[in-house]
């Protein structure tokens, strides 16, 4: 029987409502979507504690406590390098229209185009570093948005505890409301979404440590840096890596001289090649498969809806949409290089 095109019309208008909501709610929205996927990827934690027979209420406290634990601690490491950035960023600043003026002299031609793109870098020529120093947030800026940080981080850490918490009454909720979401799918999703997280996550951590002793040998500043830019932004398929390939492009002309400003993104996109060709097939395995451009669409989506965050949990929520819907391609996921099958 065809659907009638009130159907269609209606099935729009509910899609549009959804990401509507989606949109203007994301402030709520994005801790609790993120809690939900932390706590499915958290699924052999879970069970290790039901094999210990810790009580229930008891672990889920025990894995939020190491979740937490996990963010600040990568907080407090981090903070050093980025601070060291914030300061740097007059000198950036600086170097950046010292290229700009540069190749103003050797392009007579394009003198309007140079002059726009000096005045996106820097709109006040004779400004001073002090100037500059005062677009970095100051504490009156921090302090805030400390509130709406502090309450996104209790409704996160409140999600995260109470679906661990109650895991399997949800699925057997969800198990019961829609007869065909069985709870072993609902298991199975998870657990392929836990896999595959997992298994991402020490690639790219090893893939960043890999890029930060590589900048370092080759004089890049703030490797610590382009390594945790290439351990985050290699989450965001595609164009995460593409981005970070843009950026080392760019520092490499402002930090280096000749052919060696192209070093640092030559070697990087070599780098990442090598990872997506070679070590994620080969460790993430055929088995997590879906169409690359369900892959793209997905990102692009979740990027333009919720931003970073969203780039980060698209693979996951397609995932595991996928097979708790039993619709799994056979095509293999890519770490970061298109089109590879």
């Amino acid at each position: 029987m065809p659907i009638s095109i009130n159907t269609w019309c209606l099935v729009l208008l509910s899609a549009f409502s959804g990401i509507a909501v989606l949109y203007f709610g994301q402030d709520v929205l994005v801790p609790i979507v993120s809690a939900f996927l932390l706590g499915i990827v958290m699924t052999p934690l879970s069970d290790f504690w039901d094999r210990l027979r810790v009580p229930t209420a008891l672990a889920s406290l025990l894995s939020v406590a190491l979740a937490l634990a996990i963010l600040f601690v990568l907080i407090l490491l981090i903070e050093p390098y980025v601070t060291h950035v914030i300061n740097q960023a007059p000198l950036i600043r600086d170097e950046v229209r010292e290229t700009v003026d540069e190749a103003r002299r050797l392009l007579r031609g394009l003198e309007e185009i140079s002059a726009d793109v000096a005045a996106a870098i820097d709109a006040d020529p004779a400004a001073t570093a002090e100037d500059a120093a005062m677009a970095v947030p100051s504490i009156t800026d921090a302090l805030f948005y400390a509130p709406q940080v502090l309450a996104q981080l209790l409704i996160f850490a409140g999600t995260l505890y109470f679906f661990l918490l109650t895991r399997s009454s949800v699925y057997g909720w969800l198990n019961r409301t829609f007869t065909w979401l069985q709870e072993a799918d609902l298991r199975r999703a998870a657990g392929q979404v836990s896999r595959y997280v997992l298994t991402i996550s020490a690639i790219n951590f090893t893939f960043g440590v890999l890029v930060s002793i590589v900048m370092q040998i080759i004089g890049m500043p703030s490797p610590v840096i382009w390594g945790l830019l290439a351990f985050v932004l290699n989450f965001i398929l595609y164009l995460g890596p593409v981005f970070l390939f843009v950026t080392l492009l760019i520092t490499g002309i402002v930090v280096f001289e000749g052919a060696a400003s192209f070093l640092p993104a030559a070697i990087y996109i070599a780098m990442n090649a090598t990872e997506a060709q070679f070590v994620t097939p080969t460790l993430v395995g055929r088995s997590l498969s879906v169409n690359p451009l369900l892959v793209f669409l997905s990102l692009v989506f979740w990027l333009w809806l919720w931003g970073p965050v969203g780039g980060i949990i698209a693979i996951p929520m397609l995932i595991w949409t996928l097979t708790v819907a039993q619709g799994l391609p056979a095509q293999a996921i890519s770490a970061g290089t298109p089109g590879r099958a």
